[in-house]
């Protein structure tokens, strides 16, 4: 049976490694076969997993091998972690990166999953994949599970602070995005936490169509664990909020959210009035002290153009045949449901779902092939 994938997506620096690790943690207590992934260049996700043991990169890996001529074995990047008081191991795997101002990090986020889908990661008699991602990126590296539904599920993690649930917006934006070409990746819900009380981020989830899944207020005693490189779910008062949280993903007590997310300024209302004013704009006299200079006083212009994520779906959409275009387009631009689509159409509504999955996955291919 092929393992359960799930992508736990949040800014840096809020806990998202926190909350993985101590999942992961309670799944292996739950006596099922983990494997934690973590997806961020620090690579720091497995430190705590492995009980403050950094673990070699996959990018680090692959570079020394690829100096010998060699192969990457399984041996090489995936390692296994044994507790005295779990019933099974935990077994990690870190990415890595480049260094700083060293290479693109996304790149190496799409290159590491070359590598393990090479080695057949997808068919390892493990149970779940925890996979630790940074999300306050956006170079598409980073929503590779998204991009190609590596990830079956996708968890939110959030404090109550706007940049933190700003992330976790634009997480629930893209996986949106995704599903209108094909994607399958369904959203849970929302983790929050270090939570202070105050209800910001379940105000956004409510506004957001977002399940809030749990809630973990700010421990000191979680803390000391977490830097001491221990499970903070060895402290009866967060191991009971994650043992609910790992029952309910294992029985699927949890409905995927069908989360339409905020476009920027309903997400910025959140926090305050905002006012409809145009910005002020500069002018070039005032920048330049009303002083004549040849760069200055000239409007620069640009002959290339930025192709957009838009602009190329669109042209990916022209390139359906007619029959796939007009489905497409009554379902995902007006919104229409099947029934309506077949109606209107006249065709079955078997026919109408065969021509919408047809160009799905035209689409993601046309989109990603280029």
């Amino acid at each position: 049976m092929a393992a359960r994938t799930i992508a736990i997506y949040g800014k840096g620096g809020i806990g998202k490694s926190f909350t993985t690790t101590n999942l992961s943690a309670t799944f292996a207590l739950m006596n099922k076969r983990v494997l934690q992934l973590g997806c961020d260049p620090k690579h720091d996700s497995t430190t705590s997993l492995f009980g403050g043991i950094p673990l070699p990169t996959v990018t680090d890996v692959f570079a020394e091998k690829n100096a010998l001529n060699q192969q990457v074995a399984i041996s090489d990047i995936v390692f296994r972690r044994d507790i005295a008081d779990f019933p099974q191991p935990i077994y990690g795997i870190e990415l890595g990166g480049p260094q700083v101002g060293r290479g693109c990090g996304g790149r190496g986020i799409i290159s590491g999953f070359e590598i393990l889908e090479k080695l057949g990661i997808f068919n390892w008699d493990i149970d779940i994949i925890l996979m630790d991602f940074l999300g306050d990126v956006v170079c598409g590296g980073f929503a590779t599970p998204l991009a190609r539904s590596l990830s079956e599920e996708v968890i939110l993690v959030t404090n109550n602070d706007r940049q933190s649930i700003f992330t976790a917006n634009n997480i629930c934006q893209a996986n949106n995005y995704f599903k209108t070409i094909g994607g399958q990746s369904r959203l849970l819900g929302l983790i929050i936490n270090r939570d202070d009380g105050s209800g910001v981020a379940e105000k956004y989830a409510e506004a957001a169509g977002i399940t809030v899944l749990m809630k973990v207020p700010y421990n000191a005693d979680a803390r000391d664990k977490d830097d001491s490189f221990d499970f903070a779910v060895r402290l009866p008062e967060i191991r009971d909020k994650f043992q609910t949280l790992g029952r309910d993903i294992l029985d699927n007590n949890i409905s995927p959210c069908e989360a339409s997310g905020l476009d920027f300024m309903g997400f910025v209302r959140l926090f305050g009035e905002v006012s409809d004013d145009a910005p002020v704009p500069a002018s070039a006299e005032e920048l330049f002290g009303q002083k004549d200079s040849v760069s200055g006083g000239k409007q620069l212009t640009s002959n290339t153009s930025l192709e957009t994520d838009n602009l190329k779906m669109s042209l990916c959409i022209e390139k359906l045949s007619s029959e796939e275009k007009e489905v497409y387009r009554m379902m995902e631009q007006e919104k229409r449901s099947f029934g309506e689509i077949a109606e209107l159409t006249h065709r079955e509504e078997s026919a109408v779902r065969e021509l919408l999955a047809s160009a799905r996955t035209q689409l993601k291919r046309l989109f990603f092939e280029n």
